[in-house]
């Protein structure tokens, strides 16, 4: 049976709570968490709060933070209109073959800049890097002149006789959608996998050679599995934002391939209906984390790191 505590113990236990008050590491902890948690709550929190207030509206009348009666009307509405649920799936979809293909193509540039770069990797970083300088939109933009009629793609294969009139189906459709994304988010995709090789200690690479692994199975068994956690957040950082993706379907998809995140656009603008817009925008949101959760569970990155 455990005895109580004393007096001694209670002041010595407040000692220990004074101590970790003033400890100088935790008050520097303090100070510069402070700032990106305030920004968090400022920029993420707080617009997520509004946007679902915003989506229990019947309609916009009056201030944002003025006093109104909730209602399901909008979610109603969305639930009922089969088109949106077609469009958030082909959304999901291409989404996910974006970041499935966007990660197996980052995955050898990693891996080059990781182990076979040497002292070249940090110039070669700084060139992986060299796309987040420009403009997003130059860089879809720079896909619409060479997907074109008369952009670079037509010009060369009509100017090598291998077409005679100029390919429309290069753009304004979900192939061209595609494809501009990929080459968007490969870098991204490149630096968590990046990280994740760099925690493999080379010498496992060299005990694998000592016990006559071949240079696949080195890499089946050891780097694959290793970097694996590098890979999954890869996988998500491309695909949580693509499923809401509108800049690129608008400039290179045209009808053809148009997103759900076209028709969240669309109400906020042209529609002038915040209310649905807010209600699409929420069931996007939910179902999104829906599918990571579930990713997740399917591939634990805790299980992965203990390997």
């Amino acid at each position: 049976m455990t005895a109580p505590a004393g007096p001694g113990t209670a002041e010595s236990d407040r000692s220990a709570a004074r101590r970790r008050s003033t400890d100088p590491r935790r008050a520097a902890f303090r100070l510069l968490v402070s700032p990106p948690v305030v920004a968090l709550v400022l920029f993420l929190i707080v617009p997520l709060l509004l946007m679902g207030s915003v989506s229990f509206r019947s309609d916009l009348s009056g201030n944002l933070l003025a006093p109104f009666s909730p209602t399901l009307k909008q979610y109603q509405q969305a639930a009922a209109g089969e088109g949106y649920w077609r469009l958030l799936g082909i959304s999901a979809l291409t989404a996910f073959g974006v970041a499935a293909i966007a990660t197996v193509g980052a995955y050898p540039i990693a891996y080059y800049l990781a182990f076979r770069a040497g002292r070249r990797a940090a110039l070669y970083l700084i060139l992986l890097l060299v796309p987040f300088w420009t403009s997003y939109l130059l860089r879809v933009m720079a896909w619409k002149l060479m997907l074109g009629s008369e952009g670079v793609l037509n010009t060369f294969l009509q100017a090598t006789g291998v077409i005679n009139q100029p390919l429309d189906a290069l753009l304004y459709n979900r192939g061209a959608v595609i494809v501009t994304l990929i080459y968007v988010w490969i870098p991204f995709a490149a630096l968590p996998i990046l990280a994740g090789l760099g925690r493999i200690d080379v010498r496992l690479h060299d005990a694998a050679a000592d016990l006559y692994a071949s240079p696949f199975q080195q890499f089946r068994r050891v780097t694959l599995p290793m970097s694996l956690p590098g890979v999954v957040v890869a996988f998500f950082i491309v695909f949580i934002p693509t499923v809401g993706e509108y800049v690129t379907p608008l400039l290179v998809g045209g009808t053809g391939g148009t997103m759900y995140g076209n028709i969240i656009q669309d109400f906020f603008t042209r529609a002038a209906n915040w209310p649905i817009g807010a209600a699409l925008s929420m069931i996007m949101l939910t179902t999104t984390l829906g599918l990571v959760i579930v990713g997740l569970r399917i591939v634990d990155p805790r299980r992965l790191l203990d390997r």
